[in-house]
């Protein structure tokens, strides 16, 4: 999700001494390995796929065992109020770091990630695009993932962030909006005037909305027209890039926009035709350059057929998810 500054403090404040104390409870099995194996990075998933431990992205999204062990994450989670999606209590321990990257698959097109420091120290740095901050323990932020970004623990304490992924309503965004146009430094009487407390309340149940529908079984044309005009005016706004292979790239992107969409016109998301779209997402990449960076995208610096393949192809088509998506009722 692209912003237009690298960070924006969200209008919150959390009782970081609790969470912590909930975290710490946790039993030390619960934290997973990164994915991509990354030294001194280790994650306990809140919401997941299922409410199992895993770093899905994909399915029904639902609330894990350990979260519902941490009552005040609850709450913390459900006082945004919003549609939650993949979340989970990050760590990074002492003098590691997150490498240098950015977020491009498809789950990052619409989402945005929300962090909650829970313990941290004065030696972390969250670095975005060309600005750096230190976020300090219960404060709320987002930041623009589709910018290079990377995060180092300097300090002699492992950092954990209470890290929420969603897609926001209107409400949520307008109060972005209204945050990025705050200047933090100049307004900082305005800003802890509608800074609001979120205390623990024992006892108190609250609610979490999850995400059941993220994938299509099959993209909707508009959706990929969207993305590949993006794309190309990104690709088209790098000064570096070779004129000659942007117009080879727009019409291989733009026929196999107009291709998909006269399948869907004949069939839609009918199970039939999966073979038909999948012939086609293999047509259009075995077409995409062997130099993977070929093109890259101005905004970021990423090659354009790794942002083709994990924002649009892969994506595309999730047979996968008709169950998901169309549930089947017995009739028994």
């Amino acid at each position: 999700m692209k912003l237009a500054q690298p960070f924006v403090r969200l209008p919150f404040r959390f009782d970081a001494s609790r969470l912590a104390e909930e975290v710490t409870s946790l039993d030390a099995t619960a934290w997973m390995p990164h994915p991509s194996g990354l030294k001194g990075n280790s994650a306990v998933p809140l919401i997941s796929r299922d409410g199992t431990d895993n770093d899905d992205f994909v399915g029904a999204m639902k609330i894990t065992p350990h979260l519902r062990k941490s009552p005040y994450h609850h709450q913390v989670m459900a006082s945004l109020g919003e549609v939650l999606t993949r979340s989970r209590l990050m760590k990074l321990d002492a003098n590691c770091e997150v490498s240098n990257h950015v977020d491009f698959n498809y789950h990052w097109y619409t989402r945005v990630r929300v962090h909650v420091p829970v313990i941290t120290n004065s030696d972390v740095l969250f670095y975005c695009g060309d600005e750096n901050i230190n976020m300090k323990p219960g404060e709320c932020w987002v930041f623009d993932n589709w910018r290079r970004h990377n995060v180092i623990n300097n300090g002699k304490e492992d950092r954990i962030h209470l890290v929420i992924d969603l897609a926001g309503s209107s409400r949520f965004w307008r109060t972005v909006r209204y945050m990025q146009k705050l200047d933090t430094n100049k307004d900082a009487a305005e800003l802890n005037n509608l800074i609001r407390e979120i205390p623990y309340q024992p006892g108190v149940e609250t609610e979490i909305t999850t995400e059941t529908i993220n994938t299509a079984p099959v993209m909707a044309p508009g959706e990929i027209d969207a993305m590949i005009n993006e794309l190309i005016r990104d690709l088209q706004a790098h000064p570096e890039n070779d004129t000659t292979m942007l117009e080879q790239y727009r019409v291989l992107l733009t026929d196999f926009a107009r291709d998909w969409r006269e399948i869907w016109l004949q069939y839609g998301m009918q199970p039939v035709a999966v073979p038909r779209y999948r012939h086609l997402i293999e047509q259009t990449a075995a077409q995409l350059h062997p130099n993977r960076r070929i093109l890259v995208a101005s905004s970021n610096g990423i090659g354009a057929n790794a942002i083709i393949m994990q924002r649009i192809l892969n994506p595309a088509l999730a047979p996968e998810m008709y169950d998901y998506f169309i549930p089947t009722s017995d009739s028994s």
